[in-house]
């Protein structure tokens, strides 16, 4: 699988998470996005950001469960459960938001 951005090829994995981390880019993220059916909105860039913030900062990628303490502390109750999480990506945290977020893919996810 690939994207083609603004003539640039990135090259994606047949699952279509991003084969080269450093490639991604906003743009990156929306083709993505497209693949997954999803379109990204300004509560879809909070859990983006987050997921990227949380992978920067500890070089892995957030378990649902930290996760979920993360937004609450963040944005409130309201913005942290499993089910809205999912209401805006419907493969959830692990197999939709941070394929987005150009993560690496968790091992046992397909």
């Amino acid at each position: 699988m690939e994207l083609n951005i603004d003539g640039k090829i990135i090259k994606l994995s047949e699952a279509g998470w991003l084969e080269d981390l450093s490639e991604w880019s906003v743009e990156v993220a929306n083709g993505i996005a497209a693949n997954e059916n999803v379109v990204l909105t300004d509560e879809h860039w909070d859990i983006v950001n987050e997921a990227r913030e949380y992978f920067a900062d500890n070089g892995s990628v957030a378990e649902p469960r930290v996760f979920s303490k993360i937004m609450k502390q963040k944005y409130g109750a309201d913005r942290s459960t499993q089910q809205y999480i999912y209401s805006l990506f419907p493969y959830g945290l692990i197999k939709s938001a941070n394929k987005i977020a150009g993560l690496p893919r968790p091992k046992g996810c397909s």
